[in-house]
């Protein structure tokens, strides 16, 4: 596995992104007009959803803490950290730093980074194996993940690459017109999120698939909850669109409910990793 001080950093990393996700996600208001770059208080919270995923997702890592089960999720966590820190760079015109939570958040992803080259640095040298343990993940699993990357890989590519003016950046889908260093996070973001998935079409472990999705739901939950706060910014009638933002997540977090509990959620480092499968019905 990768060293104590890749696990500490991934700790500290949990610890900034649960601290930073607190304030934009239950502070919207306060924090929007003085964040790094102009936002609305929805985008705030959003953002602060993405925070407190990731909080979530590196705690629950770091506290499992074995390579063959959680390299996913490791891996979006490093991508998240180097695609969102490449975006500020690429606006750094457009940062606003008067205000603390506008540094806070850059030291979260600088911290993020650390951890990153940490673990990177772990990886080449100690060569971490993801030799086969426990079950075997079902074909309908490979399927969902070749669903998953396949969706949410085009809105990353598309959010990376559209310009202002192009189709759903008008708040067509999302309800707020984005500015491009907005738009540009969101499709990092996403991005993120397709490379660690397709990292597991490589294997059939079903653990680290149980593990990556429910470390990951945190972001399900969050961002889905930050929709239905601001559910009056949604017009329906007029921007149909809208309906596909709430409901990608609820179509994508609702039945995961059922699967968690069917087949669990990944085990930890404790474990032996050859947890019973349900009797079949």
């Amino acid at each position: 596995m990768l060293s104590r001080t890749s696990r500490q950093l991934t700790y500290l990393t949990a610890g900034f992104y649960a601290v930073l996700g607190a304030a934009l996600y239950l502070l919207p208001g306060q924090m929007a007009p003085v964040f790094a770059w102009n936002i609305s208080p929805f985008v705030a919270m959003t953002i602060g959803g993405w925070c407190l995923g990731n909080a979530f997702l590196a705690g629950i890592s770091a506290r499992r803490w074995v390579w063959r089960l959680v390299y996913p999720s490791l891996i979006y966590l490093w991508l998240f950290g180097l695609f969102e820190t490449g975006v500020v760079i690429a606006f750094a015109d457009k940062l606003r730093l008067a205000h603390p939570i506008a540094w806070f958040y850059l030291a979260a992803l600088g911290i993020n980074l650390t951890a990153a080259a940490a673990g990177a640095i772990d990886f080449i040298r100690l060569r971490p194996g993801r030799d086969p343990f426990g079950p075997q993940s079902p074909p309908f699993f490979t399927g969902g993940v070749i669903a998953f990357v396949t969706a949410v890989g085009f809105l990353g590519l598309y959010g990376i690459i559209a310009q202002i003016g192009w189709p759903a950046t008008g708040g067509e889908i999302f309800p707020e017109p984005m500015s491009l260093f907005t738009l540009r996070s969101f499709g990092v973001f996403y991005f993120a999120l397709a490379l660690s998935a397709f990292s597991l079409l490589f294997d059939r472990n079903m653990l680290a698939w149980l593990h990556h999705s429910f470390a990951a739901y945190g972001l399900i939950v969050a961002i889905t909850a930050a929709a239905f706060v601001y559910i009056r910014l949604f017009d329906f009638a007029a921007r149909p669109g809208g309906l596909l933002y709430i409901g990608a997540y609820l179509i994508v977090g609702v039945p995961f409910l059922f699967l968690f509990r069917r087949y669990g959620t990944g085990l930890g480092p404790a474990d032996q990793f050859e947890p019973p499968l349900p009797a079949k019905e």
